[in-house]
């Protein structure tokens, strides 16, 4: 039964229309040993970046690139790139890409860069590609309010495709990328079918956060020049004023994936689904999930540059010396309170939303700082209420509280190396990576039960000296006290916080290993 059939027996109001793709094996073609891999994103590191988007997808594509995969990167040119410089060099076969709409043209360019630290052993760099219109992607941010959202990421998608096109490259898979390039499964449904080298490709769409999904109102359908298609958008929501690219990305994608199997279970059900939960039910056999991967050139104890001390699972000692460092820096007292132990230093790297769950720690935190049990260090930026948060809690409790306001890479680093407890409390977490950096720096992550801290993170077992941290279920302070408390008696047992360490920075959670089960998944997409 096809994709198209499925959804209209489960009686949600779906899109008219659309086929399914021919499959590879009907038409006879056999397994191949490197892929074509397009991947398209609005965020892609060094290059623009907000999170961790931009970290996922170049830490993919060199992972892919290097197992000598045939990779294509798509990225906005933004006007910051035009100034940070980047050794951008024109495309002169790529220069006048021409996207009409109803009302609009734009004429669009390629430039291409090299994406750092993605040489093979054969020498070869792989390109990232930049689609330039200026008109439409020179402004102050990547993201904007501006009335003409809906047609930058449209011309991304429509930009991508018809690069592909013209260069004739035959993507055995299209791998996008969050709402921005929604778009891009349904133009391969719809006006770009007939274009000859994608009849045969497939495409992957990777949701890292729900929250974000592109709705726009109906109105844009007939500004994009998709009114003979309107009756392959949601119809339901269609009626209700609204089209989104999230939404029709997951209908028309061949495959669907999220940055961890947990979080893949979650958004089928309304508290994580942000009421897109029934499209994603009716999809659960073509939706899998993909925890993100570290970057080890950039993130190994033994190696990192940006450290004071380094140090690895067979020596410990520059831990050690980098927890010292790290408090001498903020002017944090090391030496334990009346009455206390030695107090255990505990982290914070995040952005500072209701996300990441910091509404718990007002009820809890000040007994623990004030019986001398811990130190805290925090760095991040945010909504101000938060922000207020921790700097009051600096200037409650100075000498055991240090806080950066903002981001600090150099910082980032020194705390995963020197703090003895990472907390991350979160309200909901797609996958995550601070907790998998605390492992691989023998840093114990506390975390909620959530996406992928529940995939990543293994709860401490006395009896049997297994698990990598300390999880809590229950979204509320007592649950994360109750875990703090556990976390405080296994520190004062430094044998069984040894192994717990040692534990941790024992498991492997590379991108070289991460991005096997990509390629397993496009090879079954390529397949079918």
């Amino acid at each position: 039964m096809g994709q198209r059939a499925e959804f209209r027996e489960m009686a949600i109001s779906f899109p008219r229309g659309g086929s399914e793709l021919p499959s590879r094996s009907s038409l006879g073609f056999a397994p191949i040993a490197a892929l074509k891999i397009a991947l398209v994103a609005s965020e892609t590191a060094p290059f623009a970046k907000t999170g961790g988007l931009a970290d996922v997808v170049a830490s993919l594509a060199r992972a892919l690139h290097r197992q000598g995969h045939e990779v294509r990167v798509f990225l906005p040119l933004y006007e910051s790139l035009r100034s940070d410089g980047h050794d951008l060099t024109p495309v002169e076969e790529l220069r006048d890409i021409r996207i009409d709409y109803p009302d609009r043209s734009f004429t669009c360019c390629v430039s291409k860069a090299a994406l750092p630290n993605s040489d093979r052993e054969d020498g070869t760099v792989l390109d990232v590609e930049f689609i330039d219109c200026p008109e439409l992607f020179d402004r102050g941010g990547y993201y904007t309010s501006d009335p003409d959202e809906h047609l930058r990421w449209s011309t991304l998608c429509r930009g991508t495709l018809d690069v592909l096109g013209r260069s004739g490259w035959s993507a055995d898979v299209v791998h996008c990328n969050d709402y921005h390039t929604g778009l891009i499964p349904f133009y391969l449904r719809t006006t770009h079918r007939d274009v000859e080298p994608l009849a045969e490709t497939r495409t992957l769409l990777s949701i890292h956060n729900m929250s974000f999904q592109g709705t726009f109102g109906a109105d844009i359908i007939d500004e994009l020049g998709l009114t003979d298609v309107r009756g392959m958008f949601h119809q339901g929501h269609l009626a209700q004023g609204r089209v989104g690219f999230l939404e029709t990305g997951i209908l028309y994608a061949s495959w669907l994936a999220t940055v961890s199997e947990t979080y893949a279970t979650e958004i089928q059900e309304a508290e994580f689904g942000m009421g897109l939960e029934p499209l994603l039910k009716a999809r659960s056999d073509q939706l899998v999930g993909i925890a993100n991967g570290v970057d080890v050139d950039e993130w190994s104890p033994d190696r990192d540059a940006l450290i004071p001390h380094r140090f690895s699972a067979a020596d410990l000692t520059g831990k050690a010396d980098c927890r010292k460092a790290l408090l001498d820096r903020f002017g944090i007292a090391q030496e334990p309170g009346p009455g206390s132990t030695d107090p255990m230093v505990v982290g914070i790297v995040s952005r500072l939303t209701a996300q990441k769950g910091f509404e718990l720690l007002p009820d809890i935190l000040p007994a623990y700082l004030e019986q001398g049990r811990i130190r805290l260090v925090v760095l991040g930026s945010g909504e101000e209420r938060y922000e207020r948060y921790f700097q009051s809690l600096r200037d409650s409790y100075p000498g055991s509280v240090g806080v950066y306001l903002g981001f600090h890479e150099e910082l980032a680093h020194w705390i995963e190396a020197g703090v003895d407890l990472f907390l991350m409390p979160s309200r909901f977490e797609p996958c995550g990576l601070n907790q998998m950096l605390s492992l691989r720096y023998g840093t114990v992550p506390l975390v909620r039960h959530t996406g992928g801290l529940a995939d990543t993170v293994e709860p401490w077992d006395v009896d049997t000296s297994s698990g990598t941290g300390f999880v809590f279920h229950d979204f509320t302070a007592d649950a994360l006290g109750a875990t703090i408390d556990r976390a405080l008696e296994v520190w004062d047992d430094r044998r069984s916080w040894a192994t717990l360490m040692q534990n941790g920075m024992a498991r492997d959670f590379s991108w070289e290993r991460q991005s096997a089960s990509y390629v397993d998944l496009y090879r079954q997409m390529v397949a079918s």
